[in-house]
């Protein structure tokens, strides 16, 4: 197939090879160029007084090139209307408007073989022009994968082997991340969502289950068809964080905690409590907007409040509710629900699923961690 001289332009290859040329088409001395054309200056007309030009004046109207003109009128795509007594081509008014026609269909992508077939009417122009918009968006998702990768590795200072698996997680079909994210929340949930539903607890166990699973689900990352770069970045993140064996094994034992702290809450198949995390941010979140310093006596209740509400959540609920003892366990909780990873999970799952960003947990774990201390270590 021999080249096009628009399509070579428009690479920014201006020196054309010798195949940019019809090999097979001959192109007589007259034809050649327009300063031998000694009509090229002016426009003739038929015999119906249309103005007929020649492929001088065509260039110069049209803003193709000469070359580019024949190549199109060698084959076909624009031909001339009439020619001259010494066998000059001369192209009517209809040319200009097909090769502008070519010129923009060549533009937007399409090849010459799908610009012949529009420009004889073999196929419709919104046919091609839908079939073009397709690959298009696929595409402008490649180039967004490659552009959340390229960030990721500038941002990181990646190393050639980090490079190579941020890479990887890009390039999964959505079957891949499906699995992928099913893997990790398999590995966190294990048989929450599949308890077994019978016996005298069935109400309990099918409440809970159901609970669980949608725990689960809203953890669940969605990236959409057309997703944003800032999407597309988000999510090569998330399936990082996702893949770290740590980090799962850490929201096993938030998620663990939960659910045993659900077990032993009477009337636990209607309601479930909320989880420690929301019971400290109610408590916690009034005393940070006041300014109040978790070495204050002002600290002394909120730190009894959530305390309090912490042993309602354990097995044994006659457990003294604010002693050193007690202080001293949900620190070592609070201390583990707060992990950075936890939040930047939330952050990347909210961008990723087109959600309101999160507000983050680590203040009010900070508080309340520092205020535990405080009080275990007699500070």
């Amino acid at each position: 197939m021999h080249g096009d001289p628009l399509r070579s332009t428009h690479s920014h290859d201006f020196h054309f090879s010798t195949d940019s040329h019809p090999a097979n088409v001959s192109h007589p001395a007259t034809d050649s160029h327009p300063a031998t054309d000694p009509h090229h200056s002016h426009c003739p007309e038929r015999p119906g007084g249309d103005a007929l030009y020649s492929i001088g004046e065509l260039a110069r109207r049209t803003g193709l090139t000469v070359k580019t003109i024949r190549f199109y009128s060698d084959r076909g795509i624009v031909t001339p209307a009439d020619r001259s007594p010494a066998g000059y081509r001369r192209y009517d008014t209809t040319a200009v408007a097909r090769l502008e026609l070519v010129r923009t269909l060549r533009d937007l992508g399409l090849d010459l073989a799908t610009v012949r077939k529009v420009m004889e009417r073999e196929v419709s122009l919104p046919e091609v022009a839908a079939a073009h918009a397709e690959a298009l968006a696929v595409q402008i998702r490649v180039l967004r994968l490659r552009h959340a990768v390229l960030t990721a590795v500038a941002e990181r200072g990646s190393t050639p082997e980090e490079t190579d698996s941020l890479h990887k997680l890009s390039q999964l079909t959505e079957e891949e991340r499906r699995r992928l994210i099913d893997d990790f929340l398999t590995s966190v949930f294990g048989d929450l969502t599949t308890e077994p539903m019978s016996g005298p607890d069935t109400f309990t166990k099918s409440t809970k289950s159901t609970t669980f699973t949608g725990i689960m689900r809203s953890m669940t990352p969605e990236l959409p068809d057309d997703p944003t770069a800032e999407q597309v970045k988000a999510w090569v993140e998330l399936a990082e964080l996702s893949l770290d064996l740590d980090f799962r094994a850490a929201v096993r034992r938030w998620v663990e905690e939960y659910a045993d702290s659900a077990a032993n809450q009477p009337g636990a198949a209607v309601v479930l409590r909320p989880h420690l995390a929301a019971v400290v941010r109610a408590h916690v979140g009034p005393a940070l907007a006041a300014g109040i310093d978790p070495a204050a006596p002002e600290a002394d209740p909120i730190v009894a409040a959530f305390t309090a509400h912490y042993v309602t959540l354990q097995a044994d609920p006659d457990t003294p509710g604010d002693t050193p003892e007690v202080h001293r366990r949900l620190l070592h909780r609070l201390e583990g629900m707060n992990d950075p990873r936890r939040d930047r999970y939330f952050q990347l799952l909210a961008a990723v699923n087109g959600w309101p960003a999160p507000d983050s947990l680590a203040p009010v774990l900070d508080w309340s961690v520092r205020a535990l201390q405080l009080r275990t270590s007699g500070g």
